[in-house]
């Protein structure tokens, strides 16, 4: 859910053996890259409580477009959880409204040509 809205598409990846953190970079950079700027950029890493050297990083990314001023709606927001050891997941609520398609097109693009050989 964007701005208390309903969002016009969600995209769900999960990933295997990816660092949530670099995911986290990855996304941030290539999501800047299609003309937005971050609003909101939050990493959080929790001890696994099963295993007191693995760690879970929770992150959540929100973007605007650059030309919409501070006043500007979210146009995508990202959760991603997960461990370096395991499995990550990534979530997109993307406003295709204020989110172009064709940027949208180019993300995925993007991500499957630097991600994709872990997909789950």
């Amino acid at each position: 859910m964007i701005n208390g809205k309903e969002t016009a598409v969600q995209i769900k990846k999960t990933y295997q053996n990816v660092n949530p953190e670099l995911l986290y970079d990855e996304i941030k950079d290539l999501v800047l890259k299609q003309g937005t700027v971050a609003s909101e950029a939050k990493l959080e890493t929790y001890m696994s409580p099963d295993d007191t050297s693995s760690f879970v990083t929770r992150a959540t990314l929100s973007f605007r477009m650059k030309d919409g001023g501070k006043q500007a709606k979210e146009c995508l927001r990202v959760h991603i959880l997960g461990s370096a050891k395991g499995e990550t997941r990534a979530i997109f609520d993307v406003d295709e409204k204020l989110f172009p398609p064709e940027s949208l097109s180019a993300l995925q693009s993007d991500l499957d040509f630097i991600f994709g050989s872990y997909q789950a």
